[in-house]
């Protein structure tokens, strides 16, 4: 059993190598397989779907292609983590990446330490855009009507004391903010922490990057941001390939 699962995945390695397909008789050669043992596999990688034949040719199937799909969004994955473990090791600070995807925000990983811990979500990110740095950074992205739908879905009001808590006063702060510079705020989603979110976008995705401190160690706030938004900008390129995770 093992020999043979070790010979079909061969046969499927010899396929991705022509992606114009190619015939059994071929495969049969470049996998070193007697072309009855070849025939039987290549039948059944396309009756379980991995493989698809067309014309006499053998050609990537749909499971082979999600498994591609899967491994190839585990490793942007995986480049991601790292990263943002890097650098809360090296500025000391958790950091946070989050995307706008399908008209809601979504924190799609967070690196901390016991020593340094993430702002603990007790109210739903999707629905306090408004109060959180990560939130304004990505609506800052947005265009108006794309910022005025989000809004009239999860409408802002009041978190903390420190919390912009109506529409028309947020939208005002949004258009004011100067165009790829970190979103600072102080207080608004949780008490005793301040945020920083650094904006990227890659195409027509708007995503960011996000620090936060204890209140008493505000003074660190910007020059950390800074710092990631240095860290951001060397890493863009290789970047731009994990965003969509």
């Amino acid at each position: 059993m093992i020999s043979s699962v070790q010979r079909a995945m061969r046969l499927l390695e010899a396929v991705t190598e022509h992606p114009c397909g190619a015939p059994a008789k071929q495969l049969a050669r470049e996998t070193g397989l007697a072309l009855p043992t070849a025939y039987h596999l290549l039948r059944t990688l396309v009756h379980e779907g991995y493989l698809h034949r067309e014309k006499g040719l053998f050609f990537l199937g749909e499971s082979a292609e999600r498994l591609g799909s899967s491994g190839a969004e585990q490793k942007r994955r995986s480049t991601m983590v790292d990263t943002l473990a890097q650098w809360r090791d090296s500025i000391g600070v958790p950091v946070y990446y989050a995307m706008y995807r399908d008209g809601e925000i979504e924190v799609m990983c967070v690196s901390d330490t016991p020593g340094n811990p993430a702002v603990e979500e007790w109210a739903d990110f999707r629905e306090t855009a408004h109060a959180h740095a990560i939130g304004q950074c990505l609506l800052s992205q947005l265009d108006d009507n794309a910022r005025r739908d989000h809004l009239s879905r999860h409408p802002a009001q009041a978190i903390t004391p420190y919390t912009v808590c109506d529409n028309r006063t947020l939208l005002r702060r949004l258009e004011r903010l100067p165009r790829m510079e970190p979103v600072i705020e102080r207080q608004e989603y949780a008490l005793g922490t301040v945020c920083a979110a650094v904006p990227i976008t890659v195409g027509t995705t708007a995503a960011t990057m996000a620090i936060s401190l204890p209140v008493h160690q505000a003074e660190r706030l910007l020059p950390a941001a800074r710092r990631l938004q240095d860290e951001i900008g060397r890493l863009l390129g290789s970047l731009a390939l994990s965003i969509s995770i």
